[in-house]
């Protein structure tokens, strides 16, 4: 009975400290003119909740949250109006890209890439980045794949199979 009590307590002081430190990286973002309330920051860790879950992840921190704001906030495509939105989306695509990928690219590999596609090639749109991405996790695979499969071929030469 007290565990419970006291795993929910710290549970929800490990979000409030979340949300703090979220709210802090207003200080860097309002040069973009972008700013997030308490209730967006909110929402977006409701809504990363729902993503991690719904991709069977686990994340321990919020520092991929983090990196998202810090490095998408410097994008002339992102705006007030739809900040919290596009931040919310890129959790997503983020999420989706780590398993499509395996987990074997980093983490800030991942999230320039991500800003890379969506400032260059996709010129701020969403729904463009994500299939671009599909695209280019799909090349990954095969990449992966094949140079694995040689892998296992040279294995084999080394024991004269």
């Amino acid at each position: 009975m007290y565990l419970a009590r006291i795993f929910n307590s710290l549970n929800m002081s490990m979000q409030e400290h979340y949300m703090n430190e979220l709210l802090e990286l207003n200080e860097k973002t309002k040069e973009y003119g972008l700013i997030l309330t308490p209730r967006d920051v909110e929402l977006m860790m409701a809504a990363r909740n729902e993503v991690l879950h719904s991709y069977g992840r686990v994340e321990l921190s919020i520092e991929v949250t983090k990196a998202l704001i810090e490095v998408f906030s410097a994008s002339s495509f992102i705006q007030q109006e739809n900040y919290a939105d596009t931040l919310n989306e890129l959790h997503e695509i983020f999420y989706d890209l780590k398993n499509e990928t395996e987990d074997r690219v980093s983490d800030m590999k991942l999230i320039h890439r991500m800003k890379e596609m969506f400032e260059e090639d996709c010129e701020g749109s969403l729904g463009l980045l994500k299939s671009r991405l599909e695209e280019w996790a799909e090349e990954f695979r095969r990449e992966l794949q094949k140079n694995e499969s040689l892998s296992l071929l040279e294995g084999e030469e080394d024991y004269g199979i």
